[in-house]
Parts: C-alpha cells; structure tokens; sequence
C-alpha cells in the first residue's frame, strides 16, 4: 500500500504528479516498482512534499550523501534535524547505505562518518559535538510489506480496532507465533499492568514466565505490589479475587512493607516468604525486569526506578532487540514502549478499552494487532494454547 499512501500525500499537499515508468511484478516474489514525476508550486513547496514521501518510503531518483551538523550545546539539536520513524532506515555515507541501530520513532540520526556508522538517540540524551543528521538527503525508509502468505494474526494490522474480530482465532495464532519465536531463541518482551492482578491473571502471567514465554518484563510499582499482596495475602487492594469481597484494605501497604524489610522483591524470595506469582517466577528463573515509578506510587519498593531518564532509558535497552512484545492492559507503560520500538517488531496490545489500541496506532505503532478483550479472559486462552502441543 505504498504508492496509494505516496498519491494521497502528494494530492493532500496539493502537488502534481506524472508516472514516467510503471513496472508490475508477474509473480507473488516480483517487486513491482514506479517512477513517478512530482511538481510543486515552488522549491519550499516540492521540499514540503519530498520531506513526507521520503517518511512513507519513497526514494530520490538520485542518491545524495547524508548531511549532518554538530550539537552545539547538551541536549540541544541543530534547528534542520531529521526526526525518525519506527521503520529500518538507512542513510548513504562514504558512497554506502549504511542502517541506523537502535531505530525507534520521533529520535534523532547521529552518524558516525569514520566508523560508518549511524544510531538513533533522543534528545535527551545528545551530547555537544554529536553529529545530528539535518534534512532528508541521504535517507532511505523501509515500511513493512503486507503479508504475502496465509492468513494470519499480523495480517490484522492497520485494520479498525473492534471487539467483533475473532479472538479466539487470533489467539491461537498467538500461540503459534509465541512457540516460533520461543523457539528460533527471539525475544519476547512483556509490557503489563495491574489489571493482570485484578482480574485474575496473574497466575497466567506466572506460568507464561516459567514456560519459558517472557524474556523481560517492564511495568511499574503497582503491578509487583499486587503481585505480592496476592502471593502474600490471596489479595488484590485488599479485595478476594476468588470471592470477590473487601478482606483488608491494609494488605497491599502491609505488602510493601515486607517487601522493605526483605530489602527488596528478590529478598522475600530468599527469605522463603514470597512462593508465588509473576515476580517469583522472573526472579527463580532469572528474568530481567524493570519497574519505572511514577507520583502515584505507594512505597515504592526499592527496585522501582523513581528517576524517569533512568528509567526510560532502561526500557530502551531492554527492548532494542526485542522480537515480539505483549502489551497487557497498560496504557500509558504500551504507548511508552511502543514510541521505542522498530516497525519490524511483532506487537499485541490486549486491552479492554478500544482506545488504548486506537491510541497505540495513532501514536505511530501501526503494525499492532489490537485484541479488545478483558485480560482476565485472553490470558487463561493464551497459555492453554501455549501448553497445548
């Protein structure tokens, strides 16, 4: 679907265009390719028009070296700087297409012309000196491909998010996907918040870990303090979650507060006091994870990283190789890594809010496959699957 994208841009800005060659692919393996003519009322206004089809993964006829410009100051861009997609990009330098590391969506390119090398950084944390691609010459953008097989789960990307999609198909086909991922030795990334508690999915979740399903998890303090609390005292907020009535409200503080007696999570697991639930399970059989804080937290717990850099960049480097992620009921922790993720990615938001995979997309994470379903529901489905053979 990318030449209908580049035509609609180019009549969008008002522009003009003329197809000088048109070459149509006779087999499934064939590309097809096209040469088209674009006219602009002026140079600003062609330069307009190139700058968004070059973002939709057109090409210049020419291919010009990357120009790039020196930081200044710290944390301060050259005032022409390119800000990137989430697709594979490339730039040309020293009479190469060199890729750029670490691609994620709205950073910036520094390249690296005697190493030829180029990676993405944010703003946050560009030094004075770093060389900051500026423009778009030189620049080379990749969408994904439409499926060209069978059906399948990620053949659902960029369709309307709706609760009437066969979910019981899509999961199965989850399953499928996790299984070959899991197996080919991928990286599978978690992204959950507390609803997995409060429905009845942390169990699920647990055995998803001990099976071998989740490679790293990111969250925040929430999610492990209910995770504990339920470990520890069969609650949620103080609530039953098998025969759903207030216990004791004072539960999930008097969970953070033997977590700080223990030091940290991984200390109530060495004392033999914490057995269960999902943080067991990614400390027992070594998962990384890492919890950002924020100013809702109660406690937090000391693994909580209370400085959001930090924290943010400790989400980056978790995810920058990740093959497939999970996002389970956490909008504003999905969004967030959604914005650090390459379009190569598989991704599978399951919320019960329509909006958080209506919100994921518009963000600019098109390639995932929204589930509207109660996570209490699809995790339960999901490792039956998983445990089927």
């Amino acid at each position: 679907m990318i030449l209908s994208k580049i035509l609609d841009t180019i009549m969008d800005q008002e522009g003009e265009f003329e197809f000088l060659e048109f070459n149509v692919g006779k087999k499934k393996d064939d590309y097809s390719s096209t040469k088209i003519q674009v006219n602009g009322r002026s140079k600003e206004h062609l330069d307009t028009i190139l700058r968004e089809l070059i973002r939709s993964g057109a090409t210049l006829p020419e291919t010009p070296e990357v120009e790039y410009q020196a930081a200044q100051r710290d944390m301060v861009l050259p005032d022409a700087f390119y800000c990137t997609t989430n697709h594979p990009t490339w730039v040309y330098m020293g009479d190469e297409w060199v890729e750029v590391e670490d691609q994620m969506m709205d950073k910036q390119i520094i390249v690296e012309p005697d190493k030829q090398r180029a990676y993405c950084k944010p703003i946050s944390m560009v030094k004075k000196g770093d060389l900051v691609v500026v423009g778009d010459k030189g620049i080379r953008i990749k969408p994904p491909e439409r499926p060209r097989g069978g059906v399948g789960v990620f053949e659902f990307m960029n369709s309307d998010v709706s609760p009437e999609k066969p979910s019981t198909a899509i999961i199965k086909e989850i399953a499928r996907n996790l299984k070959e991922n899991a197996g080919n030795g991928d990286k599978i990334v978690v992204v959950a918040g507390p609803a997995v508690i409060h429905t009845g999915a942390g169990p699920y979740l647990a055995k998803m870990v001990k099976l071998g399903y989740v490679n790293s998890l990111l969250s925040g303090n929430a999610l492990a303090v209910h995770d504990v609390e339920q470990a520890l005292y069969g609650t949620s907020l103080g609530v039953d979650l098998e025969h759903p009535r207030v216990v004791d409200p004072r539960n999930h503080i008097a969970a953070i507060n033997e977590v700080l007696k223990a030091g940290s999570i991984k200390g109530l697991v060495e004392n033999g006091k914490l057995r269960s639930g999902i943080f067991y399970q990614l400390i027992k059989n070594d998962v990384p994870f890492v919890l950002a804080g924020s100013i809702r937290d109660d406690g937090p717990i000391p693994e909580v990283i209370k400085c959001s850099d930090e924290a943010q960049a400790r989400y980056r480097e978790e995810v920058k190789d990740a093959d497939f992620v999970i996002m389970l009921a956490s909008t504003l922790h999905s969004i967030a890594v959604g914005n650090m993720l390459s379009s190569r990615v598989k991704i599978i938001c399951v919320d019960i809010n329509p909006a958080v995979v209506t919100k994921l997309s518009d963000r600019g994470t098109s390639q995932a496959v929204g589930i509207v379903t109660d996570v209490g529901t699809f995790l339960p489905l999901l490792v039956n699957e998983l445990q089927n053979n």
